[in-house]
């Protein structure tokens, strides 16, 4: 049995503004002054700071603006940003020293003032710029996470970012450029982009049990392309709890659950007759319910038809959006183990599903063997569907890697 309805999604990654990193900055560069009050020769030998974004004098600046400078002959440098009243501004350095990216967005329509200061061989230098940001903008897109604050989630749990309109494919970069995920411990992961609305991020492998994550959505002013910008900045930590796989094997019609790799459990299974069959690959549990309402004619099938349903379904579990779950079907135990007369769901008894139903997280992965037909990319978080190299194809940078938190400046 399955039900199309509407999705659903449980409860938190965005965009990145253009660093326009062109020309040198018209701040100034110190080098100190004469003792006659003149200004003394350069000296060629201190360091040299250049801020090249914002441009002194700059206005209509996006909120998300990151400082973006370049040094010379300069063996550490800092950076300070203070609004109109003084007020320092908290921020760190991307990991890769490309730019001062703020730890939240910028108010509208406030003056600031950005300073790099350098030290090398003794010498010191700095550079200063003020901009002043662009007013608040009418056209905010949502950016949404369905990873939750302070929830806990099976080993296979994508992070999925929702936007709440098309992001532009040529932004697609400058987006994600401004997701960030950190993991305890650090594990490899990737970006992919599943559609314009819809990005997720998954690791090389499962997440390692009783990992905690941290989740920065740095898209507050964020430019989205034409007149659209991030409506806000989300931060999320969350965590992994034990590792819980669930296989369903069709040649034996049963299933088997692992925790921590261990098999705890089996149980016969009823999977889609021939006419609908059961999807083979490998999936997440999206949603998990006390009961649901199947309705046949969610999928244009009338409930007084032939094939016609509607019907209270108990410890529902949600595998597909096409409405495959694993779910309590007390009107096939006769059949489970032995005959697939479902049409697609993977049918359990009433006192097997109610054991999974309490054992089960979201994100715990589901994997489908020897049905007859596969599983059809983005029916549902098919992340783990496709190996990590072919994953890593959906992002938009060139070398997809995982994105750290910035690091203190």
């Amino acid at each position: 049995m399955r039900n199309t309805g509407p999705r659903r999604l449980s409860a938190a990654i965005a965009l990145s503004t253009l660093l326009v990193l062109a020309g040198c900055s018209s701040g100034s560069t110190w080098h100190g002054d004469g003792k006659d009050g003149t200004s003394a020769k350069p000296d060629p030998n201190a360091p040299i700071a250049a801020i090249s974004f914002p441009v002194n004098g700059a206005s209509d600046v996006p909120a998300s603006a990151e400082i973006a400078f370049t040094t010379k002959k300069a063996s550490s440098s800092t950076v300070s940003v203070t609004d109109e009243h003084g007020k320092a501004v908290e921020g760190a350095m991307r990991p890769d020293g490309s730019s001062w990216l703020p730890s939240a967005q910028l108010a509208y329509g406030t003056r600031y003032t950005a300073k790099v200061k350098v030290t090398g061989g003794g010498r010191s230098g700095a550079s200063t710029v003020n901009f002043t940001t662009m007013a608040k903008p009418g056209n905010l897109v949502s950016v949404r996470s369905q990873v939750g604050d302070d929830i806990q989630y099976g080993v296979g749990m994508p992070i999925v970012i929702n936007f709440g309109s098309d992001i532009p494919k040529n932004q697609h970069a400058n987006v994600e450029r401004r997701l960030f995920v950190s993991s305890q411990p650090a594990q490899e992961g990737s970006w992919n982009w599943f559609n314009n609305k819809e990005i997720h991020f998954r690791p090389r492998d499962y997440w390692q049990a009783n990992t905690k994550l941290s989740i920065h959505l740095a898209t507050g002013g964020l430019p989205f392309g034409g007149d659209a910008y991030g409506a806000g900045d989300v931060n999320i930590h969350a965590s992994i709890g034990d590792k819980l796989v669930m296989t369903v094997d069709n040649a034996t019609k049963m299933m088997s659950v692992a925790k921590n790799d261990q098999e705890i459990k089996t149980m016969p299974v009823s999977l889609g007759k021939p006419s609908a069959p059961s999807s083979s690959g490998s999936m997440v549990v999206m949603v998990k319910n006390e009961w649901e309402w199947f309705d046949s004619s969610t999928y244009g099938v009338p409930v007084d038809a032939g094939e016609g349903y509607r019907t209270k379904v108990n410890w529902p579990m949600r595998l597909t959006w096409g409405g495959q779950y694993i779910h309590a079907a007390p009107w096939s135990v006769a059949d489970q183990g032995h005959n697939n007369v479902s049409h697609g769901c993977t049918n359990i008894s009433m006192e097997n599903a109610d054991w999974l139903w309490h054992q089960v997280k979201l994100g715990d992965p589901v994997i489908v063997k020897g049905t007859e037909r596969g599983l059809d990319w983005g029916d549902g978080w098919t992340d783990w569907n496709v190996g990590f190299d072919d994953y890593k194809k959906g992002s938009a940078l060139a070398n997809s890697q995982p994105s750290p938190q910035p690091s203190p400046s």
